[in-house]
């Protein structure tokens, strides 16, 4: 499937047909199967939510709507104005200052990962098999005010080129903007995590410390479980203070592999 995102990806405007998909060697249901599996929609869905997601951006930059309707394959004014209202809940005119939160699906070594990211940045990057990512779609809906839709934009071109860069062994650091809404406590203890650095660990109890709350171990050990973007938000660098790995939202499996991947699970063992 890799050309045919690749194709999507050069150009999301373009109506994509069942005989477009044979031309290029893969069975329409074949497609619908990975889409539903990998995106939760088919592809004919995922298509439609790539012009709409263009359509959107689009408008927020001004473009004529005569432009934004064509350009992106509708035939008709009231054909995109009722799929435009349909997907993001109001008319493509009261548009110009909302956002939405534009996702994609990076198929990383150990897995694949769905960011989501908003105008800001990003805000998601989760394994697409951990149990808690419906509920954490959820909560990105109820922060920003609006619908999820696939997509890129810059954000997420580069917080996809920098998890290629991670993985590979040759970045150390993300500087991809972040946007993490929660609570102010929640905040804190996402913030600290962004200054462990590469290669290194921390307990729990030592996190509580770095917050100013030196008995609320417990209760960080929840903030840290609850933090939306993994890998990026490091918060599979704090483990128990008698040297075992503690919980990880995307596997305990996953967690010893990104800490030996980081030189840090050797280390580890090491000290206790």
């Amino acid at each position: 499937m890799e050309k045919l995102l690749a194709l999507i990806d050069e150009n999301p405007r373009k109506r994509i047909r069942d005989h477009d998909l044979r031309k290029m060697g893969i069975e329409p249901a074949r497609a619908r199967r990975y889409f539903i599996k990998n995106y939760g929609m088919t592809f004919q869905a995922y298509s439609r939510g790539r012009r709409l997601g263009e359509a959107f951006s689009q408008i927020r930059k001004g473009t004529k709507l005569d432009e934004v309707i064509f350009g992106n394959g509708y035939e008709s004014h009231s054909g995109f104005r009722d799929a435009f209202g349909k997907t993001f809940g109001m008319p493509p005119g009261k548009s110009h200052s909302k956002d939405c939160i534009m996702t994609s699906l990076y198929e990383s070594p150990m897995g694949a990962i769905i960011i989501a990211s908003s105008s800001k940045g990003i805000c998601l990057a989760e394994f697409s098999d951990r149990r808690m990512l419906e509920y954490q779609l959820k909560v990105l809906k109820k922060y920003f005010g609006g619908p999820l839709i696939p997509g890129k934009n810059k954000f997420l071109i580069q917080a996809e080129k920098e998890l290629k860069e991670y993985f590979e062994g040759s970045l150390k650091k993300f500087s991809v903007p972040l946007i993490f809404p929660g609570t102010e406590f929640q905040q804190k203890v996402w913030n600290e995590l962004t200054k462990i650095p590469y290669g290194k660990t921390i307990s729990y109890e030592e996190l509580a410390g770095r917050v100013g709350i030196r008995k609320a171990s417990r209760a960080v050990g929840m903030a840290n479980g609850m933090n939306r973007i993994g890998i990026i938000i490091p918060c599979h660098r704090v483990v128990n203070k008698n040297g075992k790995l503690g919980g990880y939202g995307g596997g305990l499996w996953r967690k010893k592999k990104l800490l030996e991947l980081e030189g840090a699970y050797q280390n580890l063992r090491l000290q206790f």
